[in-house]
């Protein structure tokens, strides 16, 4: 006796789930400029990698003597596999199969696929095409009876976020849960003119008086703008290859530390042009990406949410082959003042670098928050306040380079000062309670009432003023740590790098990732 065919049973209901939901689906979903879920996991994957799990999942139809007659796959697909040889979790929506809705899913395979990259604390991709949630009205009238709402495995994604690294791209239409679990990870990405995202889709907001094409409601820039993804991509092969890289950067889990690389950098390149980087005249702005890209090993440096909350540059890179967080300000933006909605994205970053042991590497130009009445209405210190003890409650070793401003409650968030100092300003470093200008009236006003000549007056205050302003003065008073040259700067945080090497903690999350 022999098991084989059984085993010829199970190959054929294999290649019954293979074909999807068919070659008229799958030629549509080729004709939107889509590949399909397998296709998507072959091109995410280290070739030949895969191994799937729950292959023959979905719902049989038997003749009357009880022999399968066809086979519809659940339509969701999931595995293992390895992406640069290391181990990974991968789960996709089958869009070919009712479009990606749960009504055509057996839930309990998305929920598998959370717990087993949770369980094995491996990371985990989440291909997003579908709602991933309900589905339709009519499965109510199949089960005979509405339902209390529930997100089942929902606690497994939310202890997924403070354990493994989870990258969600959104590479169709993505609705209600699918949404959701699109945005409840660390990084979320949407391709351009393919993907859109939304609450409910056009059909539901027209009910509620809105008219809107999927692009007009949900597009790709619409929430790379307000913060709800990380980033947008021109294709599909460019989400994959930014998937690889972000995960590169990052340990398996918060159990391991991120996995320096050989060194290709010079550590001691010193870069003639910083010491012109930031003008001497105080209003003009200047170049922090050039800035960044010049101290991180050349060609490492992985920026993440560039729409939102601009004037705030957040990514990941290497300092001498070791993965670092570097937050940054650009001066384009508000002269790098913090809005509400940089605040949330710096609460957001620094979470992710402390879960995942990553350093910090702060260059700070900050003025202070945003001020005015929509800073008022936006509650501007209410989000920055929140920013502020993200940064007091990191544990990661934290280096801060002040390049020009530092200025009141928001500049005071270039690091937690309760700790070791590591911390330097170019000679260009410009700071205290708020800035000089606009200051000196106010302060000086009762001076400049009684003076005879008011511009004078106000000419030597300010005269007076700026020998006091100079770093140098902070320095003797070892207010900041030390000046340094510009040019240093990178021999400096490659430095940093390694003294924080030994210093990382793996296990240990202050705050938690917060989503």
């Amino acid at each position: 006796m022999s098991w084989e065919a059984d085993i010829e049973d199970l190959r054929r209901r294999q290649a019954m789930t293979a074909r999807m939901g068919g070659e008229e689906k799958v030629a549509r979903q080729h004709a939107n400029g889509k590949l399909t879920v397998r296709e998507r996991i072959d091109a995410l994957l280290d070739q030949g990698s895969f191994r799937e799990i729950g292959s023959v999942a979905g719902r049989g139809s038997y003749d009357a003597d009880g022999q399968l007659v066809d086979l519809s796959p659940a339509n969701f697909v999931f595995g293992r596999g390895r992406i640069d040889g290391r181990p990974v979790v991968v789960g996709g929506d089958d869009f070919t199969v009712r479009g990606g809705a749960a009504d055509a899913s057996i839930h309990e395979k998305q929920v598998q696929c959370e717990k087993l990259a949770g369980e094995y604390r491996q990371p985990l991709i989440r291909l997003v095409d579908g709602t991933g949630g309900g589905g339709s009205v009519k499965s109510y009238e199949t089960i005979g009876h509405t339902y209390v709402p529930a997100n089942p495995g929902w606690e497994v994604v939310v202890q997924n976020l403070e354990t493994i690294p989870v990258v969600a791209l959104a590479l169709g239409s993505v609705a209600g849960l699918g949404a959701a679990k699109t945005v409840a990870s660390h990084y979320s990405l949407m391709v351009k003119d393919i993907s859109q995202m939304f609450i409910a889709g056009p059909a539901v907001v027209a009910r509620a008086g809105e008219s809107l094409t999927k692009e007009e409601l949900g597009g790709a820039m619409i929430h790379a703008k307000a913060g709800a993804v990380d980033d947008v991509v021109e294709s599909e092969a460019e989400a994959f290859e930014r998937a690889r890289r972000f995960l590169s950067y990052l340990p398996s889990s918060v159990d391991e530390l991120p996995p320096r690389i050989a060194p290709t950098d010079d550590p001691e390149r010193r870069d003639d042009w910083l010491i012109k980087a930031v003008p001497r005249e105080r209003r003009r702005v200047y170049d922090m990406r050039r800035i960044v890209k010049s101290v991180v090993d050349q060609g490492s440096f992985f920026e993440m949410g560039k729409w939102f909350g601009r004037s705030a540059i957040t990514g990941l890179a290497r300092i001498d082959g070791w993965p670092v967080a570097v937050l940054a300000s650009d001066p384009h933006f508000y002269g790098g003042g913090w809005t509400a909605d940089t605040a949330q994205k710096v609460v957001r970053f620094v979470d992710l670098a402390d879960t995942f042991h990553l350093p910090v590497v702060h260059l700070v130009d900050i003025p202070g928050f945003l001020i005015g009445l929509d800073a008022e209405k936006t509650a501007t210190i209410r989000h920055g306040a929140r920013a502020l003890s993200a940064v007091y409650q990191a544990r990661v070793p934290w280096c801060t380079v002040v390049i020009r401003r530092a200025f009141g409650v928001a500049g005071a968030a270039m690091m937690n000062h309760t700790r070791a100092r590591y911390r330097f300003a170019w000679p260009s470093g410009d700071w205290g309670s708020l800035p000089m200008e606009g200051g000196i009236e106010v302060a000086y006003r009762a001076e400049l009432d009684k003076a005879p000549d008011r511009e004078a007056a106000m000419a030597e205050i300010t005269d007076r003023l700026e020998k006091v302003r100079s770093p140098f003065r902070s320095a003797e008073a070892f207010s900041i740590e030390e000046i340094i040259d510009p040019r240093d700067t990178r021999p400096l945080l490659c430095e940093f790098a390694n003294l924080a090497a030994p210093l990382r903690k793996p296990g240990f999350r202050a705050a938690g990732f917060r989503p």
